[in-house]
């Protein structure tokens, strides 16, 4: 309890771990879409090599689920639309980033409700980002 009373939750930084943990995710997430031909559409849309994107990833992360702001002090607001219009953004693009996601949170373990709440986190953020039919 707080001291005015209230019960504060935990982030979901938190209880993912920190960020040593945030950034074993985003390993992860990086290390599969660059080895398994599942996502090599979405790999083709990310500058190589993919350490400026596995950075921006981990610092967006960070402060997206309740942790430090790493990303905003550095780049200021994250305008994630905006600055994925370059990109061409499909339902194909959205389903293996989440696909990659998924297979990511599942390889570092993410324990299961915190799994299924940023799934579905995630799952509306990449629907939002498409900007290309189909």
């Amino acid at each position: 309890m707080t001291q005015d009373g209230s019960t504060e939750q935990p982030s979901a930084f938190e209880l993912l771990g920190g960020e040593a943990r945030v950034r074993e995710l985003v390993d992860r997430f990086y290390d599969l879409m660059a080895m398994d031909e599942r996502f090599a559409g979405i790999l083709a849309l990310h500058p190589q090599p993919l350490d400026g994107s596995r950075d921006k990833l981990f610092w967006f992360l960070c402060g997206w689920m309740g942790g430090p702001d790493h990303y905003i002090s550095r780049f200021g607001h994250p305008r994630l639309r905006a600055r994925h219009l370059p990109y061409p953004i499909a339902s194909t693009e959205r389903d293996q980033w989440l696909l990659c996601m998924g297979q990511a949170m599942a390889d570092v373990n993410v324990p299961e409700p915190l799994l299924d709440r940023l799934l579905e986190s995630f799952a509306g953020t990449a629907d939002w980002m498409r900007n290309r039919p189909g």
